[in-house]
Parts: C-alpha cells; structure tokens; sequence
C-alpha cells in the first residue's frame, strides 16, 4: 500500500456507486423490452455501464435486430420512465459516512460522471446532505468542456482529469494542476499529481478511465458484475464490496475513528 500513502484527493463516479441508479436502468429497461418479448441480460448490462448515453443505447439496441425502436425512440422512452423515478432513488451503502468524513477532513473530492448535468439534478436533489458537500466539484458528460473536446465518454479519462484540476485548482492552487489530457506529453511533476488522486467506479470503462487518467482505483462493482468472467478486463488497485468496506487509513487518509 505504499503508493497508496500518497492519495490526497478523491474522485467518486455517481451512478451504481454512490446512488442505486442501476436498479432503475435495468427495470426501465425491462420494462420497454417485455412489451416486444425480450429482457437485457446481465452480461449485456455490463457492456452498457459506464457508456456515454447513446452509445449503451446502440449497444443494447443491436442485441434485438428485430425489435422497432429507433436509437431515439428508445432514449425518449427511457428517459420519461426513468424521471418518474430519479426524485426516490436512494444512496448506496457507505456513501454518506465516508463523503461527509472526507468532506470533514477538507479533503479535496469530485464527482465525476457521464450523467447529463439535467439527470445529475433529478438524481440528487433530494440527497443533498451528501450531494451539497460536492459544491461546484461536479463534473457531467454533457459540461461545456467535455462536449468541446470531442466528448470522449469512459474509457477515456477526459472526465477524471477535467475533474482533477478543477478541484485542486479550487482547493491548492495552480500547484495541484494535473495536466492536460492522455496522449499529452506530461511531466514528471503532473505525473506524481495525478498519482496522488483515487478514484471510485463500479463499471469496468470507469476503472480503465481512472487508470488511464494515472489515478488509484477501488472498483466496486455490483455482485452480478463479478458473476460474468471480468478478470483482465481492469486494473483496480482494490475491489471493495461496497464502500462501507473502504478503510481511509490505508490510503493515508484520516481514519474514521
């Protein structure tokens, strides 16, 4: 755990993490699927997670030729049944003692998701004893920045860096500048910056970003992600059941006690 030591800022992806959103994706889901005799199957949500929006929706869509939905009138569909539900969905465990802990400590956090900024909103307002701590650190796929930059959804690790500097910005000044993005020739300085940063995902893209990004990942995935042959596909640092597994002293950060 010695690299470990080292971490002094957070970045939390939200959806299947920090609030249990996947359970509504995967009923909605079902819910349109059933009306044409057809049901998603765990191993076609796990190449759904961590998607951008219309490419988990044409990913999905190619696994039922036959059904009649357009890519749009699926996401049009969805997105009306799923904002009945987003004011009522509710926190994963361990996610409101460790952020208001982390949020006690000054240490620095970000959420950093794919959710368009409008879902983020629906999602959390109702939880912002936890969401309220974030303040301005909260970055969406749909933000001004990410859409100018090609919107490069996970994988990439457009998303943790854009998160990273403008949470260090804001709490250590130009000092904590992470760097540009991945393909950028980035300096030894950056590097250890980025190194010092870990990140918590439940989807395989959102582990692969996180490393891509040069940051620590503890993936938390959803039992039914373990089930399918997953080993190779990441690079986590540790896999935690859930967060209330998470031990803050082992990455040098303060202990809850």
């Amino acid at each position: 755990m010695a690299a470990q030591k080292r971490i002094s800022y957070v970045l939390f992806d939200m959806d299947g993490l920090m609030i249990d959103s996947e359970r509504v994706y995967t009923d909605v889901t079902n819910e349109i699927l059933t009306r044409f005799g057809a049901e998603m199957t765990w191993d076609m949500k796990a190449g759904l997670m961590g998607k951008p929006e219309r490419e988990a929706a044409a990913h999905l869509l190619s696994f039922f030729p036959d059904i009649p939905l357009t890519i749009d009138d699926y996401l049009r569909e969805r997105n009306e049944l799923q904002d009945e539900r987003w004011p009522h969905v509710q926190l994963l465990p361990g996610v409101r003692r460790l952020v208001q802990h982390l949020h006690a400590h000054s240490i620095p956090m970000a959420i950093a998701t794919g959710s368009r900024r409008r879902n983020l909103e629906m999602k959390t307002a109702h939880l912002q004893d936890v969401f309220g701590l974030f303040g301005e650190n909260v970055v969406c796929g749909d933000d001004t920045w990410i859409t100018e930059h090609g919107g490069r959804g996970k994988p990439f690790p457009d998303v943790f860096l854009v998160a990273a500097r403008a949470t260090l910005r804001r709490a250590v000044g130009e000092k904590g500048v992470v760097g540009e993005l991945e393909g950028d020739l980035v300096g030894e300085e950056h590097r250890l910056e980025r190194a010092r940063g870990l990140v918590f995902e439940d989807a395989i893209p959102g582990v692969q970003a996180g490393k891509r990004a040069g940051m620590h990942v503890a993936w938390v995935p959803d039992p039914n992600l373990l089930k399918l042959e997953t080993q190779g596909l990441h690079e986590a640092d540790r896999v935690l059941r859930s967060l209330e597994e998470f031990i803050p002293e082992e990455w040098g950060l303060p202990s809850y006690t």
